[in-house]
């Protein structure tokens, strides 16, 4: 994907293709996000947040959380354990059926999802001259068709190659599967017949391991929502339609981590379950109400409008409990994928909950004096997915006179540093007391930076480059009218206020 930002001054734009690489290299370099235990070499699919990283991932997650339980009347919260009972997952289906299609390389012992795996026949003036297998990637069509067009030179033959026909690796034949060349080594014939993967990952309960002591790590939050789906409704006093919000650490052993943050092992869900009542025309107007609200939030919060788009699942994709399903997607520089799903589930899940564990799922309508099983509607998005088109979308470099200026340009509410207070100087006392001063009245509300080393030009390009909206200067002027600098990060403009002004100006523009 190529990012775009307007450039400063003559309004031309700058490309710059490799984003991804720039993006993880100034997440490392700034302190956002690192491997997993760096110095031991990182563990796959795992990732810890640094100093920036962790302000940044909480502000989302408060922004989320004012947006759906605080301002509205008609969610509450929950926090559920992470490690589940056997049972919640059994009657949820994860522990029968939450699992991905995996083939093996027996070669370089590597390990592939099946349907991330696409292979065809390469056929020249109709001779077939072999295989190729490439793994699914932003430009898979273009990666096949290199391999084809390499693998013709090495037979040395001549002749047009006709268009690959492109099938995942699950779809294959045991005759095809004899024939296709492992990705990793290129050998043919390495690879396993495609099997099932369960995602969850298991542990064990108590000082004796065995049978009865297994549990697992949730793979989702939505399970331990459903399970309380009684205890809410007997203590909160809700009423249908109403929601129950929860944000928290979910676990997945996928096969294939990739694509940085994007999919790993350990990560944070937001999931609103919203019931409903059990019409069809209650569930396809709710969806459509979230579906619409949702795609509004993420643009709240910085992601460029023009980056997201919506995918409507097909009656074929959908699972099936699930009554439809709409993603929000985003244009990330390794290609558009899901960012958030809203699902319109049924009432599958509380179904199973009252099938399985014997307890009464059933909400009494007072107005229809009904009972029935309510029907929800899931908006569920990840949290690191979620940092990750933030920072996408942030993202840009500029041509300011001969200078490359790096900038992320983060909505002021969920940057995780919203002002930066500098001296001018360091070896004035005047102006670092007041300087300090300033920082002390505005930290009870707000994460503000002191910073007092270096030329001020280059003190502005670190906080641009990790996304300060605001830098306030203080200077010899300030000794003698009480006033500050205030930059603005994106146009750069600077002006005069007072520093009693500070508070309101930061508190109005990040909300």
């Amino acid at each position: 994907m190529e990012l775009l930002q307007t450039k400063i001054g003559d309004g031309r734009r700058l490309e710059y293709p490799d984003a991804m690489e720039k993006i993880i290299s100034l997440a490392k370099r700034r302190g956002f996000i690192f491997k997993s235990s760096d110095i031991y070499g990182g563990l796959n699919g795992f990732f810890d947040y640094g100093p920036l990283g962790v302000e940044l991932k909480r502000n989302i997650r408060d922004a989320w959380w004012v947006d759906i339980v605080r301002k509205r009347d008609d969610v509450v919260g929950l926090d559920c354990s992470i490690i589940t009972h056997p049972m919640v997952l059994e009657a949820s289906g994860h522990v029968a059926g939450f699992s991905d299609p995996m083939v093996d390389c027996r070669e370089s012992k590597m390990r592939f999802r099946a349907d991330q795996l696409f292979f065809a026949e390469v056929v020249a003036e109709s001779e077939s001259i072999g295989y190729v297998c490439v793994q699914e990637c932003e430009n898979t069509e273009e990666a096949a068709k290199h391999a084809a067009e390499q693998l013709q030179r090495k037979f040395k033959t001549t002749g047009k190659l006709a268009n690959l026909k492109l099938k995942p690796v699950c779809e294959a034949s045991a005759e095809e599967l004899a024939l296709i060349p492992s990705p990793a080594t290129g050998t043919i014939g390495t690879l396993t017949a495609p099997r099932a993967f369960n995602l969850m990952f298991q542990t064990c309960v108590g000082a004796v391991s065995d049978s009865g002591s297994t549990a697992y790590l949730r793979p989702e939050t939505a399970q331990g929502t459903f399970a309380n789906f009684s205890n809410v409704i007997a203590t909160a006093r809700v009423k249908i339609p109403f929601g129950v919000a929860q944000i928290g650490k979910s676990f997945r052993n996928e096969i294939t981590p990739r694509n940085f943050i994007f999919r790993s092992r350990e990560f944070e869900q937001m999931e609103l379950e919203f019931f409903v009542d059990d019409s069809e025309e209650a569930w396809r107007r709710w969806h459509k109400y979230w579906v619409d609200e949702r795609l509004k939030w993420h643009r709240s919060i910085g992601i460029r409008g023009e980056l997201l788009g919506l995918e409507v699942h097909s009656k074929e994709k959908l699972a099936h409990y699930s009554k439809a399903c709409t993603d929000i997607t985003f244009k990330y520089p390794f290609g558009v994928q899901e960012l958030e799903g809203i699902a319109a589930r049924g009432n599958f899940d509380l179904t199973q909950h009252q099938t399985h564990s014997g307890k009464s799922m059933e909400y009494f309508d007072e107005s229809s004096k009904r009972k029935y099983i309510p029907h929800v509607i899931e908006p569920a998005v990840g949290v690191d997915r979620t940092l990750l088109a933030v920072l996408c979308s942030a993202y840009a470099e500029e041509d300011v006179g001969e200078e490359l200026r790096t900038v992320l340009r983060f909505s002021p509410r969920i940057a995780p540093i919203k002002a930066a207070i500098l001296p001018l100087v360091k070896n004035n006392g005047e102006i670092v007391s007041m300087a300090r001063e300033i920082c002390a009245s505005l930290r009870p509300k707000w994460n503000v930076y002191y910073d007092g080393v270096g030329a001020i030009g280059r003190r502005y390009r670190r906080m641009d480059e990790i996304g300060t909206p605001w830098c306030v200067t203080i200077d010899f002027d300030s000794l003698s009218d009480g006033s500050v600098t205030i930059r603005d990060r994106d146009s750069m403009e600077q002006e005069r206020i007072s520093p009693k002004d500070l508070l309101p100006l930061i508190e109005e523009r990040c909300y």
